[in-house]
């Protein structure tokens, strides 16, 4: 029998990156001459990646920066994001228990985010927990990304897995269409960066807390798709 991939976003599934993502951002604005954002603009900011969460931010502050301009204001948030990593960047509760559940009963593990390939790795590494990862792939490792289907069927690959045994777990309107769109379970989580109920999004399932994530639910999503 084949493995389940169990496949995780990363921002604000697996990991609490606001304060971190704010802190980097805010400092491209203050170059920018732009006043900073706060916590309640993150749900709407956070999940396209650096690039467009910086030009969304420009926008959401009345000052939309040019495509050269925003170039160099990426290569400033990544040098500061990445040199202040992890931070105050912490794994949502249960979730490093969950993992462990999941490991246990010899399931694949992966990270698909649209974060850049090098600062999720950076990121995971930093908190003791890359080694989880069977694979880890950002916005940049291909030429596709979330909400693209292939960007979760190419990190199964990855992994060493297969779509027919395989669930996706996020947070965003893009994490639930690209399981969807890759044909796989998915699994919502409502307490990450969405600026919509995620439940509009129709998931799967929705999980309140990853205590209710483990080993029995991934088999039953997944033997429901051969049903």
């Amino acid at each position: 029998m084949t493995s389940p991939t169990v496949i995780f976003d990363l921002d604000g599934t697996l990991l609490s990156t606001s304060a971190d993502l704010m802190a980097s951002l805010n400092h491209v604005l203050a170059h920018s001459g732009v006043a900073p954002v706060h916590y309640q603009d993150m749900t709407w900011l956070v999940g396209q990646g650096a690039r467009v969460m910086i030009e969304r931010a420009h926008v959401l502050r009345g000052h939309p920066a040019g495509e050269s301009e925003l170039a160099g204001l990426m290569d400033m948030f990544i040098a500061h994001y990445g040199a202040n990593m992890p931070g105050e960047t912490v794994p949502f509760p249960g979730i490093l228990a969950a993992l462990d559940r999941l490991e246990a009963d010899g399931m694949r593990l992966a990270v698909c985010t649209n974060k850049t390939e090098s600062l999720a790795v950076k990121l995971l590494e930093g908190l003791g927990m890359a080694g989880r990862f069977a694979a880890i792939t950002g916005g940049d490792t291909f030429a596709i990304r979330k909400p693209h289907g292939d960007h979760i069927l190419r990190t199964i690959e990855m992994a060493g897995g297969s779509p027919r045994h395989a669930v996706m777990i996020g947070d965003s309107v893009n994490d639930i269409l690209a399981g969807q769109n890759a044909n796989v379970p998915t699994i919502a989580v409502p307490f990450g960066y969405s600026d919509r109920p995620v439940e509009e999004f129709n998931p799967t399932v929705v999980i309140r807390h990853f205590d209710e994530l483990d080993a029995g639910l991934i088999h039953r999503l997944i033997a429901a798709v051969d049903a």
